[in-house]
């Protein structure tokens, strides 16, 4: 399975951890930028390869210092500057790099960072390639002399990938205008803020941006797709229609509607995929979703004749799983949302365009295309964990996991697994009855943190 690979380095989402520490030390930066352009002299004719980078303020000696090893190993670099995760996935492509390489640790706080690579295809890594590189990039940690991140000149950015990234969103709605619509785009002080306000302005519509002001520290602090709850409280104070919300790299979002209530990707899922079976473009009538998605969506998809189908957690397990069925929609209750004949990686911005280019054509509120979805309570409780050994091999956390199944068996669902990107063991349990959700999700989380609490 894809999910016990042993990693040393790579998680689910590429190379993250706290900037300046191992992993993400300038010494393993700087190794990773050599394996990465020795791992391009084998295997392509084409060695250049585009970095684009998040607002952390670690992002621009990450990306110097992983463009100087890609230098040292013979590969071109080229600079999109504060750019979305999306963005290179697409510029990748669209302009014949070999690879693309964002910096951005996503949703963490400001401290962290990361690395995600993608191909010449513009899809992420497969997990067999990352893992081949981790042994060349340990060992050239070891054995490479990496140069002082304060003697390294900054990337010269162009600002000309921006502009094509802008006009393929465009694109991939062009009939869409916002004439009339009242909206709130929360950018979260991420890589959204660079990319949002040129491209809300060529739409029209009365659109308030927010959290457009990056300071290198206040990415994701309570604001963006981990606290769409915020979005929704200003639609409601400034009299909206429509609130959308991105993560740091903009590669999630979240909606929320007039009344002020949030709008996870699951609901996304929902309106998307009745969108594209009236429009007969749902081959097979099937939606791939995550082991965390709400039965709710699933009732509500079977209503319409569409089956829902599971994968792990992560966007390139949903992606996995759609190639093989050959879905033309998956995405996970956290605002990750595939368009396959859109894009190759989920986009927020695409999302939010996609979704309000739905509202624009219904003329239906988000309330009105979301009515039946009858969400089945559901907590997570997150878990910091000091190491990650199999949950099923501690009895206490065994025992008190059966005893959630045997009890909720017919009426709810019991998903524990460790986060892909951070320390943590994630407890979701989802139930007809409230009480026994909270009862059974405490038991569990406490039965993991006497055994591997940090």
């Amino acid at each position: 399975m894809t999910t016990t690979i042993e990693r040393k380095l790579f998680g689910t989402d590429g190379i993250r951890g706290v900037a300046g520490e191992a992993p993400l030390n300038a010494t393993t930066v700087f190794a990773t930028g050599l394996a990465l352009g020795h791992s391009l002299s084998r295997m392509a004719a084409e060695r250049r390869v585009l970095l684009g980078r998040d607002t952390r303020e670690s992002s621009p000696w990450i990306g110097a210092m992983l463009a100087a090893g890609l230098r040292q190993a013979g590969a071109e670099v080229e600079s999109a500057g504060v750019i979305t995760t999306p963005a290179v996935a697409f510029l990748t492509r669209a302009h014949g790099f070999a690879a693309g390489v964002v910096i951005s640790a996503s949703h963490n706080p400001w401290r962290d960072n990361g690395i995600k690579l993608f191909g010449a295809d513009g899809y992420k890594l497969p997990d067999a390639v990352e893992l081949a590189m981790e042994d060349e990039i340990l060992n050239h940690a070891r054995l490479a002399t990496a140069p002082d991140p304060g003697t390294l000149p900054p990337l010269q950015d162009n600002a000309a990938l921006q502009a094509d990234y802008i006009q393929f969103l465009l694109d991939c709605v062009p009939d869409l205008t916002l004439k009339g619509l009242r909206i709130v785009a929360d950018c979260a002080n991420g890589a959204a803020a660079a990319v949002a306000p040129e491209l809300f302005r060529r739409l029209g519509g009365e659109v308030t941006l927010l959290n457009i002001s990056p300071d290198g520290r206040n990415i994701n602090d309570h604001c963006g797709a981990l606290h769409p709850q915020w979005v929704a409280h200003e639609v409601q104070q400034r009299s909206a229609d429509v609130g959308v919300t991105f993560d740091g790299d903009a590669d999630r979002c979240m909606l929320a509607g007039a009344n002020g209530q949030v709008i996870n990707g699951d609901a996304i899922l929902l309106m998307a995929a009745r969108d594209l079976k009236q429009r007969g473009l749902l081959s097979g009538d099937v939606v791939v979703a995550t082991t965390m998605s709400n039965m709710g969506l699933e009732a509500a998809l079977k209503h319409s004749g569409i089956r829902m189908l599971r994968a792990p957690v992560g966007d390139r397990y949903v992606l996995e799983r759609m190639q093989k069925e050959k879905a033309a929609l998956g995405g996970e209750q956290s605002g990750h949302i595939l368009f396959p004949h859109l894009a190759t990686t989920g986009d927020g911005l695409l999302t939010a365009l996609v979704v309000l280019d739905l509202i624009a054509r219904s003329g239906k509120t988000i309330a009105e295309l979301t009515s039946d979805l009858k969400v089945f309570p559901q907590v997570i409780e997150n878990v910091r964990v000091r190491e990650k050994v199999p949950l099923e091999s501690i009895p206490s956390v065994r025992a008190r996991i059966r005893a959630a199944e045997e009890e909720l068996d017919g009426s709810g669902r019991v998903v524990i697994r460790y986060s892909g990107t951070e320390a943590l063991a994630r407890v979701m349990i989802e139930a007809e009855s409230e009480e026994a959700m909270r009862r059974h999700a405490h038991a569990i989380a406490e039965a993991i943190r006497a055994e591997l609490g940090a």
